[in-house]
Formats: structure tokens, C-alpha cells, sequence
């Protein structure tokens, strides 16, 4: 059941912003919350590859606030969602459970992130009468929630 929730929501953190939530078990890894020495995902762990995870992440955060950044739900930016929550749920399964069951969860739960965040996020766009306080927003519960969920690992 652990590996199902700490999955699921590690997938809604995709779907909100899908660099995170790599970057979320990649930090995980490195700080040795998440055991993924000795397995194909032991490179998460790597100065390297958190460095690089980090790097995308915060671009992702200044880019996502753009004018010409496109839709979520579009294909180019909803496929890469569902692929990156199901990479980070394989990972927390692969850790602490089953890496078929992350996987699934994971994805299942950046399709949730994804329609569920923009349908919030559009909905408090409205109630602000601009985007910007809502992106915001779902950044702080992206970050948080990342953070929250490697910690319960």
C-alpha cells in the first residue's frame, strides 16, 4: 500500500510539473532516502545527474510562467508528464516495493496531476483574474509535495 500512495502522488507531482518529480527521487537517491544502490537506477544518486535533474526543474518552474508556453494536456507536454511520473513511481517501487507497481501508479497518477492541475490552476486563474498567483501556487504545492513524499519513503 506504501509503494502505491508514495507512487500515485509522486505521479500528480509529474503532472504538475513534470521535471520535478525526477528531480524529486534523484535528490531522494542521493541523500540516501530512497535505496537505489545496486540497481539499474543507482544513477539518480549521481552529483551529476541530480545536478542536471535541478537544472531542468528550475527551468521548467521560469518557463512554465511564458505566455507561449503551450498546454499541458497537449501531447508534446502530456506524454513526456505521464513517461517522467512513470520513471520516478518505477523508481520508488524499484526502492522500497515493486518497480511494475510504482511504474503503473506513477503514471497513473501523472494523468491525474495533469488534468486534475489544470483544471485547479485554470479555475484559480479565474478567481484571481490572472495566472501568475495560480502557477505560483502550483509550484509551492509541486515543491512541497515532492519534498514531502521523498521524505516518507
Amino acid at each position: 500500500m506504501h509503494v502505491i500512495v508514495l507512487a500515485l502522488l509522486i505521479g500528480v507531482i509529474a503532472g504538475l510539473r513534470a521535471f520535478t518529480a525526477p528531480t524529486a527521487v534523484s535528490w531522494a537517491a542521493r541523500l540516501g532516502l530512497l535505496p537505489l544502490v545496486g540497481t539499474h537506477l543507482a544513477f539518480l544518486g549521481n552529483i551529476v545527474t541530480v545536478g542536471i535533474l535541478t537544472a531542468l526543474a528550475l527551468f521548467e518552474l521560469v518557463n512554465d510562467k511564458l505566455p507561449k508556453t503551450p498546454s499541458r494536456k497537449i501531447p508534446a507536454q502530456f506524454i513526456p508528464r505521464v513517461l517522467f511520473g512513470a520513471f520516478a513511481g518505477a523508481a520508488i517501487g524499484l526502492g522500497i516495493g515493486s518497480v511494475w507497481v510504482g511504474l503503473v501508479c506513477g503514471a497513473v497518477g501523472a494523468v491525474i496531476g495533469t488534468l486534475g492541475g489544470s483544471a485547479v490552476r485554470g479555475a484559480l486563474g479565474s478567481a484571481f483574474g490572472k495566472d501568475l498567483p495560480a502557477a505560483l501556487l502550483e509550484d509551492i504545492v509541486a515543491i512541497v509535495g515532492s519534498y514531502l513524499i521523498v521524505t516518507h519513503i
